[in-house]
């Protein structure tokens, strides 16, 4: 970049840090979101939920199916 047009696009730097943070989230949840290790404890943790009695079964399966569909990719 020479010096005229980083002078020039230099009041777009704001813009153009929001926009590599808001690709790092991105990149970040959606690594997160297809981890199987990450679904796995979130099933985990679901099923937990349902035993001790804090969940209600309809919920329960519909959030399982969600996790499966995510973990085997349907």
């Amino acid at each position: 970049m020479g010096l005229i047009s980083g002078v020039l696009t230099l009041p777009l730097a704001p813009v153009r840090g929001v926009v590599w943070v808001a690709d790092q989230l991105a990149r970040t949840a959606d690594r997160e979101l297809h981890d199987p290790s990450v679904i796995r404890a979130r099933l985990a943790a679901l099923n937990e939920e349902y035993e001790a009695g804090h969940l209600g079964t309809e919920a329960f399966e519909r959030e399982e199916q969600q996790l499966l569909d995510l973990l085997y990719g349907c």
